[in-house]
């Protein structure tokens, strides 16, 4: 039998039928399937976490069959507890699927710690200015006898001189002893 004769044959077309009966029966049964697992149209509205600790987060995420994924701990706000959330993906009142992970950006324990530079020796105006770029706020402003007037002699944080390269959290209060163009010892 040639290849003609068979495609028009009706038992080409009895089989040619039954390939199509049965691929749409398959495919209307795939169709049933992912609807009942993927629960279709069923969404969960995302909560709002800003502010919450993680122990709070975690149980609310829980309850409503959402993934929490811990994604950074960015700069330190003053405004938020520590440990607690500061940013989410998606946002709140967001539609998404069960199981769905929730990205959260946590408030560190406290700001992150910079070396103070090396301002010895250089005037007020120009060591002011490199505190405050740095992110450090200056504090109390004291004279001793020095011959560099409005120098800076030493710095300190919290009563202790300290030396150059040292680790303090950003916006913290260095004081500054600067020079008051005076020779010291006797006259």
């Amino acid at each position: 039998m040639s290849l003609i004769k068979f495609l028009k044959s009706k038992t080409f077309f009895k089989q040619l039928g039954l390939a199509i009966v049965a691929l749409v029966i398959i495919l209307f049964l795939t169709m049933q399937w992912l609807k009942s697992t993927t629960n279709h149209g069923e969404f969960i509205k995302v909560p709002d976490l800003k502010g919450k600790t993680l122990q709070t987060v975690e149980i609310e995420l829980n309850d409503n069959d959402l993934v929490m994924e811990i994604q950074d701990s960015a700069n330190y706000n003053p405004k938020y507890p520590k440990y607690s959330v500061i940013e989410q993906y998606p946002k709140a009142g967001a539609q998404v699927k069960e199981d769905r992970k929730i990205y959260l950006t946590l408030n560190p324990s406290g700001y992150r710690k910079v070396p103070v530079p090396n301002i010895v020796r250089r005037t007020f105006r120009q060591a002011k200015p490199t505190l405050e770029t740095l992110g450090f706020n200056v504090g109390q402003v004291t004279y001793v006898d020095d011959i560099g007037k409005d120098e800076v002699i030493s710095i300190k944080y919290k009563g202790e001189t300290i030396e150059a390269g040292k680790l303090l959290p950003l916006t913290s209060k260095i004081d500054v002893v600067l020079g008051n163009g005076k020779r010291g010892g006797s006259n």
